[in-house]
C-alpha cells in the first residue's frame, strides 16, 4: 500500500472519524427522546419523518448528475444544480403542508400537527444538503465531514436547551433537526460561494432533467422499500416502529465503515482509480464493517438498556438489523463500482437509449424486485401471522429485509460479475473476521452492563482487542496505520504552514488534492 493508494481513502478516515464523533452527539440526542418519551412516543416521533422522505424524493435526481458532472470538471454545474435543486425543495415543501394535514387527520395524530409542519422545513434542507454533499464529494470530499460535526453540535445543544431547559419534548427535538441542517447548509453555502460565480448553463439543466427520468424511476423504487416501516408502524404497532427505530441508532453504525470509500466514486469518474485501489479500499471498508458488526451484535442488550430500560427486550431486533446494514454496506459498494464504471455522459450529454443499456439502469430497477417480494410478504405476516408482540413483528419484518437484500445482491453481482471485477483479498478478510469473532468472545464472557459508561467502557476496550489483535496478524493493518500517522503529521504541518504563510484556502485544497 502506497502513500498515493492512502490518499484515496484519506478523506474518507475524516468523514468516518467524525462519524464516530458523531456516536457521542447522536447517542445524547437518542438519549434525550428515549428517556423523556413513552415508547408509543417515541414511535410516533419515528413515524413523522416517515411522511418527511416521501416529499424528499426528488432530493436526489440532480445530485446523481451533479456528482458525475462535477468530477469530470464541466464548467457551470455548481450555479445551475444549486438554483434548480432550491426551486424542487419549495415546490417539495409547500405540496407537503396540504398533504401532512390530511394524513395526521387519516392516523389519528393531530395531536403533533405542529410537530409534522415543523418537520416540514426539514424537506428544503435535505435538498441543498445531498446536492451541496455531492459536489464537495468531488472537490473537498473533508469538508463534508465537518459539516456533519457542525449539523451534529448545533443539534444537540439546540435539543438540550429547549427539552431539559424549556421541557419542549417534541418541539426541541424538531427544532433542533431542523435548525442545524440550517446551519449546516449555510456553512456549504460559504464553502461553494466562489463556485457561484459560475455562469448558469440551462442546457446541463436540461440534459439532467432529461437524464432524471430514470433517476426518479429509481427513486420512486427505493421509496416503495420505504414503506414497509409504514407497514410496521400500522399492522406492528407504534411499540414496533420505535423498537426498530431504537435499534437502527446503533446498527447504522455499521454504515459509517463506507465513508472509507467516501472518494472512490468521483475517482472512478475521472478514471484515476485503478482495480487495486478499488479492492483496497473493499478492504479498508471491510476492516472496521466486520469489528463493528460483530461488537454491536454481541452488546445488543447493552446499547438498547442504555437508551431505556424498556428497549433492552429489542436486542434480537438490533441483531437482525446489524446483518441487515452488513448486507447493504455490501450492496451499495458493489453498486458505487458499476456506477462508477459508465462513461455515456462523460462528454455532457445524457442519451436515454444509452442509459437504459447501462449498469445505472439495471442498479436502479432493483429497488422494484426487491418491493413486489418484501411489502407482499410483510403484509401478509403482519396480517395474517400470529404475533407474540412488537418484537417479533419488528423481527418479522427485517427477516424479509435481509432474505431480500441478500438475494437481489447476489442476483446482481452474479449478473455483473463479468462487467465490473471487485478484487477480495479474501486472507485479509479472513483475519477481519478471526480478530473480530476473538473480541465477540471476549465480550461475551464479561458481564453485561446497563449503564451508560460502562457501556462504552466495554466498547472501547473490546475494539482495541481486536485493533490490536488485527496488528499482530495483518502487516497490512500496521502498515496502513503508519501512513495515517504520516498523513495526521502532514496535515499539522500544513495548517502550521497555512497559518504562519497566511495562505489562501484554495492554494491548500489544491495541495490537499
Amino acid at each position: 500500500m502506497t502513500k498515493q493508494q492512502l490518499r484515496l481513502r484519506y478523506s474518507g478516515f475524516i468523514v468516518f472519524s467524525v462519524q464516530i464523533f458523531s456516536l457521542i452527539t447522536g447517542l445524547i440526542f437518542t438519549l434525550l427522546l428515549t428517556r423523556n418519551m413513552t415508547t408509543p412516543q417515541y414511535g410516533i416521533w419515528t413515524n413523522i419523518f416517515d411522511y418527511v422522505g416521501y416529499f424528499t424524493i426528488f432530493s436526489g435526481m440532480l445530485p446523481f448528475w451533479t456528482i458525475r458532472f462535477v468530477a469530470r470538471g464541466k464548467e457551470g454545474t455548481v450555479r445551475t444544480s444549486t438554483l434548480a435543486q432550491l426551486a424542487i425543495a419549495l415546490a417539495s415543501m409547500i405540496m407537503y403542508f396540504p398533504a401532512i394535514v390530511l394524513i395526521s387527520r387519516a392516523i389519528g395524530t393531530t395531536n403533533y400537527l405542529p410537530i409534522y409542519l415543523i418537520a416540514g422545513s426539514y424537506i428544503i434542507t435535505a435538498h441543498l444538503i445531498v446536492l451541496f454533499e455531492s459536489i464537495l464529494q468531488s472537490t473537498r470530499p473533508q469538508a463534508v465531514g465537518y459539516g456533519l460535526l457542525i449539523e451534529e453540535i448545533v443539534k444537540v445543544s439546540v435539543a438540550l436547551v429547549l427539552i431539559l431547559g424549556f421541557h419542549e419534548l417534541f418541539l426541541g427535538a424538531v427544532l433542533g433537526l431542523v435548525l442545524s441542517c440550517f446551519v449546516q447548509v449555510f456553512y456549504y453555502v460559504y464553502l461553494l460561494r466562489h463556485r457561484f460565480r459560475e455562469k448558469v448553463h440551462w442546457g446541463l439543466l436540461k440534459e439532467w432533467l432529461k437524464g432524471s427520468t430514470v433517476i426518479l424511476y429509481n427513486i420512486v423504487g427505493t421509496q416503495l422499500m420505504a414503506f414497509a416501516l409504514i407497514l410496521l408502524f400500522l399492522y406492528g404497532s407504534s411499540d414496533a416502529r420505535a423498537y426498530y427505530q431504537a435499534a437502527l441508532s446503533f446498527a447504522t453504525i455499521v454504515g459509517y465503515a463506507s465513508s472509507l470509500s467516501f472518494t472512490l466514486y468521483p475517482k472512478l469518474l475521472a478514471k484515476t482509480c485503478s482495480d487495486e485501489q478499488v479492492g483496497l479500499s473493499f478492504q479498508t471498508v471491510m476492516m472496521l464493517a466486520i469489528p463493528f458488526s460483530a461488537l454491536i451484535m454481541v452488546m445488543s442488550f447493552s446499547f438498547l438498556t442504555v437508551l431505556n430500560t424498556t428497549y433492552g427486550v429489542a436486542w434480537p431486533v438490533l441483531v437482525a438489523l446489524t446483518i441487515d446494514a452488513l448486507v447493504s454496506l455490501l450492496i451499495t459498494f458493489y453498486n458505487n463500482c458499476l456506477m462508477g464504471a459508465e462513461h455515456f455522459d462523460a462528454e455532457g450529454k445524457i442519451s436515454i437509449r444509452q442509459l437504459l443499456k447501462s449498469k445505472i439502469f439495471k442498479v436502479f430497477s432493483v429497488p422494484y424486485v426487491q418491493a413486489a417480494v418484501a411489502l407482499p410478504l410483510i403484509y401478509f405476516v403482519l396480517t395474517t401471522l400470529p404475533l407474540g408482540g412488537a418484537v417479533q413483528a419488528a423481527l418479522y419484518v427485517i427477516t424479509i429485509l435481509i432474505g431480500v437484500h441478500l438475494s437481489s445482491f447476489v442476483g446482481l453481482y452474479l449478473f455483473m460479475r463479468r462487467s465490473v471485477k471487485l478484487p477480495v483479498a479474501w486472507k485479509n478478510i479472513v483475519k477481519y473476521v478471526l480478530a473480530s469473532a476473538a473480541m465477540a468472545a471476549v465480550l461475551f464472557l464479561v458481564p453485561t452492563t446497563t449503564t451508560l459508561l460502562s457501556t462504552i467502557a466495554k466498547a472501547i476496550v473490546g475494539f482495541l482487542i481486536y485493533v490490536g489483535l488485527l496488528l499482530v496478524i495483518d502487516s497490512q493493518a500496521r502498515h496502513l496505520i503508519g501512513l495515517i500517522w504520516d498523513e495526521i503529521k502532514g496535515s499539522l504541518q500544513m495548517l502550521t504552514s497555512k497559518n504562519s504563510s497566511d495562505s489562501s484556502e484554495d492554494d491548500i485544497v489544491a495541495s490537499e488534492n
